[in-house]
């Protein structure tokens, strides 16, 4: 599939995948794979929008109308220009983001986290570009998936630095979410565990349900039971960290969304995804989704006939970690 540059001040498509079974080798999954932003910072794929700096971002309505982004800064950041440039937006209002591959972007989470007014500094690591040390000059940390297992530090030779990331975030209060992979590798980096499925792979938009943590949880506390989440993985989260506390379920996945300490957050399902991206994915991993006895087409209905309401939830749920993250820099609503 295709990306535009990541050196760009606008997001636009959604993205997300699970991890492929090749030669009876399991890789983890490919999450949050999307569009790049726009160069001009104009709407792009689908639902591409900016900030104007000026909303304050956490749980509401998540369809609000987009306005025009900025240019991108060092290392792809993502900018917005409405009344938010580098005069306003304090260095501490930036997002580390660790993007694993090509077809790995922020989609619609990177949407409205600019909308929020932070800035996302993509790292993209396996072009050799080196992850930070530390998270001293950012506010919040987003990890996103790829096709390399979350163990294969050969394959990926960045992934013990994102570990360790993960690790002085929790450690530090520093907000954290990780999705699909990100979310695996933030459960194996704190001591769980990932394997893969021992059954066919959930592809297609599916029911999650609340567990009773979810009640006042700043960022998942507001999704409905029964709303639907874009899945595409192979693996799966088998045990959760210590002390970590699960949020969301689901018929076919235990451990669907999870939290860690004051502020990081896992998620097993792909808010960043919508209908274009998982016609994608589907026309990629046909031979495997007919090996598993699944029908791609059926996949790719669920989620286009679900669009709206996932655009809906999923980006309330990416405002208010948004939101958190805001709080926690200290950045003014």
């Amino acid at each position: 599939m295709t990306t535009e540059t990541a050196e760009t001040a606008e997001t636009t498509g959604m993205a997300a995948a699970g991890p492929v079974v090749a030669d009876g080798v399991a890789h983890a999954d490919r999450s949050a794979r999307a569009d790049e932003p726009s160069e001009t910072g104009g709407p792009g794929a689908a639902g591409g929008a900016a900030s104007d700096g000026s909303r304050s971002c956490g749980p509401g309505p998540a369809d609000a109308p987009p306005a025009p982004g900025g240019p991108g800064t060092a290392r792809g950041s993502l900018v917005p220009d409405q009344g938010i440039g580098a005069g306003r937006v304090p260095r501490s209002g930036l997002v580390l983001v660790v993007q694993h591959e090509e077809d790995a972007g922020v989609g619609i989470v990177g949407e409205h986290l600019v909308r929020c007014g932070l800035r996302l500094d993509v790292v993209r690591a396996w072009e050799g570009v080196a992850l930070p040390d530390d998270l001293s000059s950012h506010a919040g940390l987003l990890v996103l998936g790829g096709s390399v297992n979350c163990e294969d530090d050969v394959a990926a030779p960045w992934l013990p630095g994102a570990r360790a990331l993960v690790r002085q975030a929790v450690a530090e209060a520093v907000p954290l979410l990780g999705i699909c992979l990100g979310g695996q590798i933030v459960a194996h980096a704190l001591g769980g565990s990932v394997a893969p499925r021992s059954r066919p792979p959930e592809v297609g938009a599916v029911p999650l349900r609340r567990l009773p943590a979810a009640t006042g949880d700043p960022v998942l506390g507001r999704v409905p039971d029964g709303a639907l989440a874009v899945q595409w993985h192979w693996d799966d989260v088998d045990r959760l960290p210590p002390g970590a506390v699960p949020l969301l379920t689901g018929d076919h996945c235990a451990h669907q969304a999870f939290r860690v300490g004051a502020a990081a957050w896992a998620v097993q399902f792909h808010p960043e995804a919508d209908g274009s991206t998982v016609a994608e994915w589907a026309a990629e991993d046909a031979g495997r989704i007919r090996e598993a006895g699944l029908d791609m087409v059926t996949a790719v209905a669920s989620v286009r006939e679900a669009e709206p309401g996932l655009r809906a939830v999923w980006g309330a749920v990416a405002e208010a970690w948004g939101a958190v993250v805001g709080a926690s820099a200290g950045l003014r609503p």
